[in-house]
């Protein structure tokens, strides 16, 4: 913004900074007004589709039948081969030295 030659520097200085401000704000202002009208169009769609429905032909109700369970195998005659287990190693044991006391 230009300043009349005669205008002192603390002023000059103070409107550069409301002016820089101002300029934020409508910048803000501008944002949420596109934030405003996106919703409000889709509210709007959203109502229109509510009274189509509330207005529209009732369509028949139709319940569809629970799922039925799946079926259930039966056991199976031949065992099946037994399944080879994991052993452990033994760890080897540790001497017991608690019956060996030396008297002193």
């Amino acid at each position: 913004m230009l300043f009349p030659a005669d205008t002192p520097l603390a002023i000059a200085d103070a409107l550069g900074y409301l002016q820089h401000h101002l300029q934020e704000l409508t910048e803000h202002q501008n944002a949420s007004e596109h934030v405003i009208n996106n919703t409000l169009v889709g509210l709007t769609a959203q109502i229109q589709q509510l009274t189509q429905l509330m207005t529209g032909p009732v369509p028949a109700l139709t319940v569809a039948p629970p799922p039925s369970p799946p079926p259930v195998n039966p056991p199976s005659p031949v065992p099946s081969a037994p399944t080879k287990q994991r052993t452990r190693p033994k760890l080897p044991s540790l001497p017991d030295f608690s019956s060996e006391r030396t008297s002193g």
